[in-house]
């Protein structure tokens, strides 16, 4: 069962208000594995990404009879999920890059001090462990907020509106956030990239 199929089946929608623990058990198990890798992702950490995802169905379980039905389950979850891993960073006062002044227009365009064009690189070089591993570095030096767009966005596959209605922000915002992330990407992988192909 999909969650568009859960979302439009009224009698599920109904089953779940009620506490129906088989109807849970299947919103988990079409939910669980997405959600968890969004933890994961803005955590780059699997036990905290388990525990988020705990987390997750424990308020989604106790906010059930109160769930509209407005947005999908997957968009309510995804919002459970990224408040929690958003608070678990505050808390643990990870390490994380903001956008510096001295790479801010007047307009607020974030511009990178170093761009590498990779067009030339083999998609192997692209693909490989050692890179994945740079990816996840530079996922991780993203802005809390940045980083919750991009993995929606880029990584979840979400629309923008559906991304704006996960953090409660607006669709302009989400685009705004979307291409610093894009572009902080960029900067945090230039050096790497450049050594990669100085070296082909």
């Amino acid at each position: 069962m999909n969650d568009s199929v859960i979302n439009n089946d009224q009698a599920f929608l109904e089953a779940l208000r009620m506490g129906d623990k088989k109807a849970f058990a299947i919103l988990v198990e079409t939910n669980s594995e997405a959600i968890y890798r969004v933890a994961l992702r803005m955590l780059n950490d699997p036990e905290d990404a388990e525990d988020i995802l705990q987390e997750t169905f424990i308020k989604a379980y106790r906010s059930l009879p109160n769930f509209e039905g407005r947005s999908q389950f997957s968009t309510w979850l995804y919002r459970i999920a990224v408040n929690e891993a958003l608070m678990m960073i505050r808390k643990r006062k990870l390490d994380t890059i903001s956008i510096n002044q001295d790479y801010e227009t007047d307009e607020g365009d974030f511009i990178p001090q170093q761009i590498v064009d990779w067009c030339c690189l083999p998609e192997k070089e692209l693909i490989n462990n050692e890179s994945r591993q740079q990816i996840s570095w530079a996922i991780k030096k993203l802005s809390p907020s940045n980083r919750a767009v991009f993995i929606l966005r880029d990584l979840s596959g979400l629309s923008t509106r559906d991304t704006a209605e996960v953090l409660d922000i607006s669709e302009a915002a989400v685009k705004t956030r979307l291409l610093r992330s894009r572009l902080e990407m960029r900067e945090h992988l230039s050096s790497y990239y450049a050594g990669r192909i100085a070296a082909t």
